[in-house]
């Protein structure tokens, strides 16, 4: 399958699935803003989406598909499912033990979610008894990564990049119910939003079973063994884990420091949500499809093909990504006023969102080659070199964050975050490089600095209009007319840029075409 229409397709889901999330999150901050009821809920759905996002988006899928690929290419399908089976039986016994664990230590996990809370009783109490209902979602996220892996495995990306749409059309569902029904920021809307989680979970993980089956291959649950498959999944899953997932590891330690000042919390959520949009669409996408072609391209000793798919993969990447960070660094206030401004969500909210977004924006770019380079590693079954690059980041984003609290507060906590990307960024390309596994083409150097040139000039552009039109953006002027001023400056700036990038030479749609349409 092309690597381009492949990548197209999750893309595609990802992006109705941000579209639905956006409907939802502009729904939520309108009914619970970012007060108690905010906070709690934040940090409830944190922790259980923390490990969709580990799983679900490429982290379960570096140990477990280079696995299932070397099987079903070498020993055919029935070798495949067993090995699946598995895994299956082994990871569900410990799915079991963790939540019955988890259930029985939710107050003290959540001392060290949020320390910030226990100062507060009330929202203590509200954030254990949240997150232990959300809790489930975490054993059926787990599950739809075993089978989304399955799936992706044999070139099916659909079910699995649109599984996540289920969870915004049940929450959104939810909050239309709290709307109807008249309730607003208390604790009954933070127990029908968790139990909507759960029963998302659910509804994904039937969906994608279907689909399994679907596709030919039919899971039956075996007793649990440690069989050697089982074992070399482990050893590359744990530091999968934590590689693949770092930039979902380095929010939670975000949150966990944002705690400590009221509605912090909810402010660098929010934020998350609108710059998860290119990382989604883009990043998420390519390494995901990625994953799969380089291991088969590698099975193959097709060195010159794992070349050329890393460089394009970066190549539309960096097109894409850097002039998403530029727009949302150079309007940032006028994206989270038109999106989130109303209800609950008051003009003091919105401005302190929008610093938020400007910082994570800022390592927007390094979010994404996480995404493109870690692949290089999975598909070579190396996790490890990975896992002490992400520690590493871990590291400095603890340290940044800490270091900056005092001073600049919850931005401090999201420009640590940003740095900690970077650094991981660099270590990750600059160890391939240095390895001899990836190499810049002719190609991609003399389309960066163009992609950078191109971008730039679009950011002063936005600048400039903003002077202009910022007036515009506030309370006294018709919604529909903010809304049509915020997609005009969208459509503008992305008109600009993509002038400048073919005018240049940075954007060539007719190789990247002939590259990405490359059969394996």
């Amino acid at each position: 399958m092309a690597l381009l229409r492949s990548a197209s397709t999750v893309a595609a889901m990802t992006m109705i699935s941000r579209v639905l999330g956006f409907v939802r999150d502009v729904l939520m901050a309108s009914v619970i803003g970012t007060g108690l009821i905010a906070d709690a809920f934040v940090v409830a759905f944190r922790f259980p989406n923390l490990f969709r996002r580990l799983f679900a988006e490429g982290a379960f899928n570096a140990a477990f598909v280079p696995l299932f690929a070397r099987r079903l290419e070498g020993e055919g399908q029935p070798a495949a499912t067993r090995f699946a089976e598995e895994v299956l039986a082994c990871l569900l016994v410990f799915l079991i033990s963790l939540s019955a664990l988890a259930m029985l230590a939710m107050p003290l996990i959540i001392y060290v979610l949020a320390p910030g809370f226990i100062d507060n009783p009330e929202k203590l109490d509200l954030t254990v008894q949240l997150t232990r209902i959300a809790f489930p979602y975490l054993t059926f996220m787990s599950l739809v990564a075993l089978v989304g892996g399955i799936l992706n495995s044999l070139h099916r990306f659909t079910a699995a990049a649109a599984a996540p749409i289920i969870l915004n059309i049940v929450l959104i569902g939810v909050l239309a119910f709290v709307l109807l029904s008249g309730w607003d920021a208390e604790p009954r809307t933070g127990f029908a939003l968790v139990w909507g989680v759960s029963a998302a979970g659910l509804l994904q993980f039937i969906m994608l079973w279907i689909a399994m089956t679907r596709a030919g291959v039919s899971l039956k649950l075996k007793r649990p063994t440690i069989t050697p498959g089982v074992r070399r999944l482990v050893s590359l899953g744990i530091p999968g884990l934590i590689a693949g997932g770092i930039t979902q590891i380095n929010l939670l330690v975000s949150t966990m420091i944002a705690s400590l000042q009221d509605s912090a919390p909810s402010w660098l959520y929010y934020a998350d949500r609108i710059y998860q949009l290119p990382l989604g669409v883009i990043g998420i996408a390519i390494g995901v499809v990625l994953l799969p072609e380089l291991s088969r391209r590698l099975r193959a000793d097709d060195s010159e093909g794992v070349h050329s798919s890393q460089n394009r993969a970066l190549e539309i990447s960096l097109l894409l990504t850097i002039p998403s960070a530029v727009a949302l660094m150079a309007m940032p206030h006028p994206i989270i006023h038109v999106l989130f401004e109303r209800g609950a969500f008051d003009a003091d909210d919105a401005r302190a969102t929008s610093i938020a977004l400007a910082a994570f924006a800022a390592g927007l770019p390094a979010f994404v080659m996480i995404k493109v380079f870690s692949p290089a590693y999975f598909a070579r079954e190396d996790t490890r070199t990975p896992m002490w690059f992400a520690l590493i980041s871990v590291v400095i984003n603890i340290t940044g964050a800490l270091a900056l609290f005092p001073f600049l507060a919850y931005v401090g906590v999201a420009l640590a975050t940003t740095a900690a990307g970077w650094v991981n960024a660099l270590l990750l390309g600059y160890t391939l490089s240095k390895r001899g596994d990836f190499t810049l083409d002719g190609r991609l150097r003399k389309a960066l600095p163009r992609i950078i040139a191109a971008s730039l000039v679009m950011g002063f552009v936005l600048l400039g209009v903003m002077q202009f039109v910022s007036p515009l953006f506030s309370a006294d002027t018709l919604f529909i007319v903010r809304l049509a001023m915020l997609a005009a400056m969208v459509g503008f700036g992305a008109a600009v840029y993509f002038a400048i990038a073919w005018w240049t030479g940075a954007l060539d749609v007719a190789a990247l075409k002939q590259s990405f349409a490359r059969k394996s």
